[in-house]
């Protein structure tokens, strides 16, 4: 237990120190930008510190280290129960990542009138050399504190990587991709392709029924003068005609609307009118975790309920395929299951096993297989080492092959509710890919489902990588 203890004005004497010693830390660095709202470069970005400041490490804020001798009034001298009156502070130098400062304060000055107190404030780096002096006055604690300070919060750091405001910079500087949205007839499905349209990503052609369509724009505010618009009655023969677009080569990519996701399917799976393949369709989502230190795509956890054996050939494939379209040369597959040992009443285990000898006799290509995994295993690397788990994919996954729809799709909304994960998705194996959003998506989750699919699109076009669609690619 930590506790701490104030001293009252009569039990204070002149000369009186406390001290305390602090390193500062990049997270200590972010975490004050944060707390104060001050963004200056040259406390976050080593690039911009040697631009602007000459120096190879960020410089940390001058009133961190101030902020320091407000901790040595509130915890010790004269401790809980002090007011702070003012502050005098002269900053000689700078504070660099890694710098350790010894912080003194000692008492100067009783006012028994005012029960003010006046304290000398000094702050010496590593290299004893002074770094912040002034002074401190303080109204003093008239009543004796004692304090548990074990029961504060704990506060920690997540650091969003911007992986989905990259991909659609990125994807913004490309050509844009020819895509049909079928049945666009609710604020979400609509706006969420109009915004795409604006920021170059996608050319819409809008299918559905064209009255629905522009009276959902006229509702919301949503400019689609400058679309195309195929004017169909019903959301079912909004599918038909989506995919005929896709089949026949005028649209590169197709986007759900406001209809179920069934009856888009339904049409995209038709042996002889749909978009099939050699090649199983299915999902993928693309997670930015900010608790994992890059992208991380799980698959399948939207299409294939049970998936074969076969099936997850194809669903690995499918994602290894996007993954280096996504700039991975070769992705790391980890092939999840409950445990991450091979056990014969586990079904995934074998699957798992019989994946990894697959793709050593190339049945599956461009990748990096291992499994079975348990999902701690698959990406903390400090949970693989305690189980002296020795392989390639364990603690930086990039690709997570789950056992079953179930457990994809429970792994993704645990990761999106519960560590604040952003998700796009996209479904591959048909001829064209296709973006599938739900309801509850955010928008840029939405313009990331676009970037995606537009990427692997203009990857298709350009052959940029031969992304096939028949067995044993």
């Amino acid at each position: 237990m930590k506790t701490i203890e104030n001293k009252t004005f009569d039990e204070l004497s002149i000369g009186d120190t406390a001290t305390m010693t602090r390193t500062l830390t990049r997270d200590d660095a972010e975490m004050f930008a944060v707390l104060s709202s001050d963004y200056n470069p040259t406390h976050l970005d080593d690039e911009w510190a040697s631009r602007l400041l000459k120096s190879q490490k960020i410089s940390g804020h001058g009133m961190w280290g101030g902020s320091l001798f407000s901790a040595l009034l509130g915890n010790e001298l004269p401790g809980p129960g002090s007011v702070y009156k003012k502050q005098d502070l002269v900053f000689h130098r700078a504070i660099e990542l890694g710098d350790t400062l010894t912080l003194t304060l000692t008492l100067k000055e009783k006012d028994a009138a005012t029960q003010h107190l006046v304290f000398a404030c000094e702050a010496l780096n590593q290299k004893g050399e002074l770094v912040i002096e002034g002074t401190a006055e303080v109204l003093a604690p008239t009543e004796k504190v004692t304090f548990d300070a074990s029961a504060l919060p704990e506060v920690h750091l997540r650091h969003r990587h911007h992986v989905f405001e990259n991909l659609i910079a990125k994807v913004k500087e490309t050509p844009s991709v020819k895509v049909a949205v079928c049945h666009p007839c609710d604020e979400v499905s609509l706006g969420g392709a109009v915004e795409a349209a604006r920021l170059g990503m996608i050319e819409p052609v809008l299918v559905g029924p064209s009255d629905k369509i522009k009276a959902t724009a006229e509702q919301y505010g949503y400019d689609i003068s400058g679309y195309e618009i195929v004017d169909v009655e019903h959301s079912h023969g909004a599918a038909e005609t989506s995919v005929a677009l896709c089949r026949s080569g005028v649209c590169e990519a197709l986007m759900k609307g406001s209809l179920h996701t069934d009856e888009l399917m339904h049409e995209v799976a038709r042996r002889d009118t749909g978009l099939r393949t050699g090649r199983r369709i299915s999902h993928i989502f693309v997670m930015d975790v900010p608790t994992y230190p890059k992208p991380l795509y799980i698959t399948d956890a939207a299409i294939n309920i049970y998936p074969t054996l076969e099936d997850k050939v194809d669903i690995a494939q499918n994602c290894i395929d996007l993954v280096q379209v996504m700039g991975v040369e070769k992705p790391l597959v980890a092939i999840l299951s409950a445990v991450e040992t091979v056990y014969p009443k586990i079904q995934s285990t074998l699957d798992a096993a019989a994946l990894c000898k697959m793709a050593d006799r190339g049945q599956i290509t461009g990748a990096i297989l291992d499994g079975p995994l348990a999902f701690d295993n698959a990406i903390s690397a400090e949970a693989a080492r305690i189980k002296k788990i020795s392989s390639p994919v364990a603690g930086q996954a990039d690709i997570l092959l789950v056992p079953d729809l179930e457990a994809g799709n429970m792994l993704a909304k645990q990761l999106s509710y519960l560590a604040e994960a952003d998700a796009a998705g996209i479904v591959l194996g048909a001829r064209v890919p296709i973006i599938l959003t739900s309801r509850a998506d955010s928008a840029k989750a939405r313009l990331a489902s676009c970037a995606v699919a537009a990427l692997y699109a203009q990857a298709r076009r350009t052959g940029q990588k031969k992304l096939m669609t028949g067995k044993g690619a």
